[in-house]
């Protein structure tokens, strides 16, 4: 992770772009390549986005990237490494998703309720 971080650091810094790289900036950036994410899944079938042509793979990979580079300027903007975030994530995620209430469906954990027996 940090290898990368200064990698975007450097590429950044060589084309003065920090300037440009706010918060609110970062953050909106992130947000339209998510959408260019959609936008490759927009109108397939739940099976075909299952499998995606060579071209399709390559757009995906890319724009994977892209919301990776932007997650990770939004996250070092605040001294945060995204990888240490997604795992606290996972253990709120673990509390409010436990297994024996959510297997095999997806609803939302305030959507979820022991079944009780009458």
């Amino acid at each position: 992770m940090e290898k990368l971080i200064q990698e975007i650091r450097e590429f950044a810094g060589q084309r003065d772009w920090q300037q440009f790289h706010t918060p609110k900036n970062l953050a909106m950036a992130l947000s339209v390549e998510a959408s260019e994410i959609v936008e490759i899944f927009q109108w397939l079938t739940g099976e075909q986005s299952r499998k995606l042509s060579p071209e399709k793979g390559a757009d995906l990979e890319e724009e994977i990237g892209d919301v990776m580079i932007y997650l990770t300027c939004l996250a070092d903007k605040f001294d945060m490494n995204p990888l240490e975030a997604a795992r606290k994530k996972m253990m709120i995620n673990e509390k409010k998703y436990p297994v024996h209430l959510s297997r095999g469906n997806a609803k939302k954990y305030d959507e979820l309720t022991e079944i009780k027996k009458l």
